[in-house]
C-alpha cells in the first residue's frame, strides 16, 4: 500500500508481451507493492480500450490466447501471490465460455471480482448475481462522468466491492492530465457519501496523475501506460515503472 493510504491497481493483457508472461507480471507486480491486478481477458472487439490495450489484446490473441488457457496458467497463482485479482474483460467470453462455469473456475482459482463494463446492472440482478455470489465473486459497476446521481446511487445500492470510476467518457490511454471537469467530477462523487469505495481509472500514467486522480478517490487503475512500457522495455523492467509512479 502506498504511504499515504491510496490504492495502486494495475492492469495488463493476460497473454502479453509473450504468451506465458502472465504468471511473472501478476508476481512481479505483487513484489514491487502494487495493492490489486486486473487480468485483462483478450478480446477481438475492445470498444472502450484505446489502441495501446487493442493493440496487446489483438496481439496477446494471434499467439493464441484463450479463456481456457488463461485459467490454466493462473490454476496454481495463489500458491505465490496473496493481494487481490480481479479479472476484467467484456461480457462475450464470458457467455462463450458458459457463466456458471466461468465464475466457477474463477472461485477455483482464487479471483476475488469480476469487471465486465458491458453487462447492464439490471441484467446483472436479474440473471446473473446468484450465480456470483454462489462462487463468492465480487462483480464492479463503472460509472463515468455522465452518471447520474440516481443511477451511482442504484449502482453503490448494488455493489459490495468498490466502485470503477472512469474519469472521462473516453477510450483508455487517450487524456493527458485531468482538467476542471474530472476535478469537478471527483470532487462530486467525493461529496455523495457513497458506501463503496471508489477506484479511478483511464488517463492515469505517472506520479501526477495518480495524485490527481486520488486526491478525492481511494486508489487508481492504471492500465495503458504501465502495457505501453511493458511493450517499451519488457517483462524485466517492471520494478522501475512502479517506483516512478511513486
Amino acid at each position: 500500500m502506498l504511504e499515504d493510504g491510496k490504492l495502486l491497481s494495475i492492469y495488463f493483457t493476460a497473454g502479453y508481451p509473450a504468451t506465458n508472461d502472465t504468471v511473472k507480471i501478476i508476481q512481479d507486480l505483487e513484489a514491487n507493492g502494487v495493492d490489486m491486478i486486473e487480468i485483462g481477458l483478450p478480446f477481438s472487439d475492445p470498444l472502450a480500450d484505446g489502441p495501446t490495450i487493442q493493440e496487446s489484446s489483438t496481439a496477446a490473441l494471434k499467439k493464441g490466447m484463450t479463456t481456457k488457457l488463461i485459467f490454466e496458467q493462473l490454476k496454481d497463482i495463489r500458491k505465490s501471490v496473496s493481494i487481490p485479482l480481479i479479472m476484467m474483460g467484456y461480457f462475450n467470453p464470458v457467455l462463450q465460455y458458459g457463466v456458471e462455469a466461468f465464475c466457477k473456475k474463477c472461485h477455483e482459482i482464487g479471483i476475488d471480482g469480476l469487471i465486465l463494463p458491458d453487462l447492464p446492472l439490471a441484467v446483472y440482478e436479474d440473471e446473473y448475481k446468484a450465480i456470483f455470489d454462489t462462487y463468492g465473486l465480487k462483480f464492479i459497476f463503472l460509472i463515468t462522468p455522465q452518471t447520474g446521481d440516481e443511477r451511482i446511487q442504484q449502482i453503490d445500492a448494488a455493489s459490495d466491492a468498490f466502485i470503477y470510476m472512469v474519469s472521462s467518457a473516453s477510450v483508455t490511454g487517450s487524456k493527458s492530465g485531468f482538467g476542471d471537469e474530472q476535478t469537478n467530477y471527483f470532487e462530486r462523487i467525493a461529496s455523495m457519501n457513497l458506501k463503496n469505495p471508489q477506484v479511478v481509472g483511464f488517463g492515469i500514467k505517472d506520479s501526477e496523475t495518480f495524485k490527481a486522480a486520488t486526491k478525492n478517490s481511494k486508489g487508481a487503475i492504471i492500465g495503458s501506460a504501465f502495457i505501453k512500457h511493458l511493450t517499451e522495455n519488457g517483462v524485466g523492467a517492471i520494478s522501475k515503472f512502479i517506483k516512478e509512479i511513486r
